[in-house]
């Protein structure tokens, strides 16, 4: 694709990266090396995945088109203008630069460090989170409220930077009816700024749809490592699950959460039975006095 869509729609939370902190030796690359392994022999013992009604492995179709990173960070980019135009940030500049500082520090840590990852808390009284290609991660305020610690928080970015890096949102791009294989024809018949905006919509499609359930229980796991390698308890995420699960299920604030995610009950087996007990005893810092707390 042509050269980078040159809006700058994310500007104001374009802040300082975590930085200063050691790197302490990962002593869980065996264990995602592992979980990644087992993701992978269960995607091939299955069959191909075809559009229904086509015939057509999508998988194919994915390792044909493909997405560049400059191309991610463009849809990425104008997903994340959009959900800002409904949503806007937190009027909070103190908290905004502290939740890049951890969100960055936790994606330093990932497999992807070269994104220029943007986080922020946006004005919603929902209970949620989510994730655009590129790097983009948004934490509304009524999730951001029911944390307790900077640990918890790390797990929930943790979690979104793992759809990042492991593509999920792309994927479902990728199997819509708006990409074929003519796809990158289609660009330049349109224009960059014209097929990135057809492609995602107004952005709240995206978050509006459920991912696979396993891609869900994978950044799951993958945010349980990438805490305890940023030096957080790694129990942060799931107690933060816990404490979703006990909310009333008709309270409006966990409705889209609900409707896009397995229930946290089911995370959480999930998530036992990947990690067992390799955590165990495992000693990662909470930090609930150094978590900034929002003004009332």
């Amino acid at each position: 694709m042509g050269s980078t869509v040159r809006n700058a729609l994310l500007s104001s939370i374009l802040l300082l990266c975590f930085g200063g902190a050691a790197g302490a030796a990962d002593p869980w690359q065996d264990l995602l090396k592992g979980l990644e392994q087992k993701d992978k022999r269960e995607t091939e013992s299955g069959q191909p995945q075809s559009s229904p009604g086509t015939g057509l492995d999508l998988g194919a179709v994915r390792d044909l088109i493909g997405f560049s990173q400059e191309e991610e960070v463009a849809i990425g980019r104008q997903v994340a203008g959009n959900v800002l135009g409904a949503a806007p940030l937190v009027d909070d500049a103190r908290l905004q630069q502290y939740v890049n500082r951890v969100g960055r520090w936790i994606a330093s840590q990932s497999e992807r460090p070269d994104l220029d990852w943007h986080f922020g808390v946006i004005e919603s009284n929902d209970i949620n989170a989510f994730a655009a290609p590129g790097g983009y991660v948004f934490v509304t305020k009524g999730l951001y409220k029911s944390l307790q610690s900077e640990s918890e928080l790390a797990g929930v970015l943790a979690h979104e930077i793992g759809h990042v890096i492991k593509k999920h949102y792309l994927k479902i791009l990728q199997q819509s009816r708006l990409v074929d294989i003519g796809g990158k024809l289609l660009t330049k018949q349109v224009g960059e700024n014209e097929y990135i905006k057809s492609l995602i919509g107004n952005g709240a499609e995206i978050f509006a749809r459920s991912l696979d359930k396993n891609a869900e229980f994978e950044a799951d796991r993958v945010a349980v490592i990438l805490a305890a390698r940023a030096g957080y308890d790694p129990f942060g995420l799931p107690t933060v699950l816990q404490d979703i699960g006990h909310v009333a299920k008709d309270d409006n604030r966990i409705a889209l959460l609900f409707k896009t995610h397995p229930h946290p009950d089911d995370r959480l087996a999930e998530l036992g039975e990947a990690i067992g007990d390799r955590l165990d005893g495992l000693k990662g810092e909470t930090l609930e006095t150094r978590f900034y707390r929002i003004r009332p």
